[in-house]
């Protein structure tokens, strides 16, 4: 039973398409569309060959026999037009589709009909035409739509049209209807082998089937591969892009435990006494507040090429180099912090809904080292961070502008190595040793915009670092 189960859940319908969250279902409708779209792409190809076959071909039929072919060609192609522009306009509604296959199949069916007529051929010459051969091709065009109902129509009007037709050709001539028993006769002659126009019918059901099952199959796929893309782009709202494409192309399942040891910047951005402010606030309009204040920064972050860790309330945790050159991680971590610092100084301006923070403040926080790249969590919910000592640094040099009135502090190794990386020093620096938060004694240099925008001042180098004696 197991086994059963295994082969046939594959080959079953899956979830009902109005159990799908609606943005899965409007990307499984533009598929559909576009599957349409060419539906009608290759039924306007095949009716185009048909024509062009047909007008190369010698013609057998006597000079004075009607011929309806090049109507019926005709018609057909003009319907095929149709159909195609107004798929191209619009999604197609279920009901012409069903159309389209009742058309389809009575335009063959007709086609076929008339050839004993153009021939002057007896009603049975018509179950001998290779004619047949093309209802197949109508059946597998409706697999295109990647739904098992209209394959089921097309095979069933097929079905049902050779039925008929085999009873016409039974009951034209009541006095002569060229039963015969002999698969000899029937092959050599116009007799009818009911055994065997019984195995076209059976073969049309038959294909008709597989087909269901692999468009059932083939649609399952596609619903897990629509709700895994749809997943993997709302998965790039909670992870920045450079991470999210990273997970989805990573060869190895993401688990809890498996890290890295890479070298990056950490920047840590902090709203001051926020806290404070949003207590006296209604809540929507400390969210209203917070998603202002994050499009402004995430944008500049991340054109300098920095990857948002994470959001905790009014604090932003930024890494850089974390993805590509970790040398380059100072230099984009600071040009960042410039950037920000250079943009909050407009905000009161171009963003009257934040002059709450422009009152207030910010403080940003900047320190590198080795970190631990990786998931932490538990397996339904896992989160990618970095770990190690320059976060802890820079959470710390954050708090400690509140300290000393400033808005940007940076490690003093972390400022010495953007400026041999490039870093072009736009910023007045004050180097001082101090304790953040507690900590031991270390270097920092405080950071801060000249006076004047336009005339940066210079940079005050930075003093090798002295070892000091155990």
């Amino acid at each position: 039973m197991a086994l059963i189960e295994f082969v046939t859940k594959h080959f079953r319908r899956g979830v009902r398409r109005d159990q799908l969250p609606m943005h899965v279902r409007a990307a499984l409708s533009e598929r559909e569309r576009a599957n349409e779209i060419m539906a009608r792409l290759i039924q306007l190809t095949i009716v185009i060959l048909f024509s062009l076959i047909y007008a190369v071909s010698p013609k057998t039929s006597p000079d004075e026999a009607l011929s309806p072919v090049p109507y019926v060609l005709g018609a057909y192609m003009v319907v095929s037009i149709i159909g195609l522009v107004w798929s191209i306009r619009q999604k197609l509604p279920h009901w012409s589709v069903y159309g389209s296959i009742l058309f389809d199949f009575g335009l063959l069916y007709g086609l076929m009909i008339s050839f004993h007529i153009q021939y002057m051929q007896p009603a049975s010459f018509i179950l001998k035409a290779p004619t047949l051969l093309y209802v197949f091709i109508f059946i597998a065009i409706r697999a295109l739509r990647f739904e098992s109902r209209f394959v089921i129509a097309s095979g069933l009007v097929a079905a049902i049209g050779w039925a008929a037709m085999i009873f016409y050709v039974m009951r034209i001539d009541p006095g002569d209807n060229m039963l015969t028993r002999s698969y000899v006769d029937y092959l050599t002659s116009n007799s009818i082998l009911i055994g065997a126009e019984m195995d076209k019918i059976l073969s049309i059901l038959l294909v008709t089937a597989v087909l269901t099952l692999v468009v059932n199959a083939s649609n399952n796929l596609l619903v897990s591969a629509i709700t895994e893309e749809v997943a993997a782009k709302n998965l790039s709202r909670f992870f920045d892009t450079s991470i999210a494409s990273g997970i989805r192309n990573n060869a190895d399942q993401l688990e809890a435990g498996k890290g890295e040891s890479r070298e990056a910047a950490i920047a840590f951005i902090d709203i001051r006494g926020f806290t404070t402010m949003a207590a006296k606030m209604p809540a929507s309009d400390v969210m209203q507040i917070l998603s202002r204040y994050q499009s402004r920064i995430v944008p500049i972050v991340q054109e300098c090429g920095g990857v948002i860790d994470k959001f905790m309330g009014d604090g932003i945790m930024a890494t850089f180099g974390i993805a590509g050159d970790a040398g380059a991680g100072p230099v984009r971590a600071i040009e960042a912090a410039e950037r920000i610092l250079r943009d909050f100084d407009r905000w009161r301006i171009e963003e009257p809904g934040l002059a709450p923070i422009c009152d207030a403040g910010i403080g940003i926080g900047i320190a590198s080292g080795p970190v631990a790249f990786g998931a932490v969590g538990q397996e339904n919910r896992l989160e990618i961070t970095v770990i190690g000592s320059a976060v802890n640094n820079s959470a710390k040099l954050e708090k400690h502008n509140r300290v000393l009135g400033s808005r940007l502090i940076v490690a003093a190794n972390t400022y010495r190595e953007a400026l041999e990386n490039g870093y072009d020093g736009h910023l007045h620096a004050e180097h001082q040793t101090a304790r953040p938060d507690g900590a031991e004694p270390q270097e920092i240099v405080i950071l801060s915009l000249p006076p004047s925008a336009d005339i940066p001042l210079p940079v005050e180098p930075v003093a090798p670092a002295v070892k000091r004696p155990a």
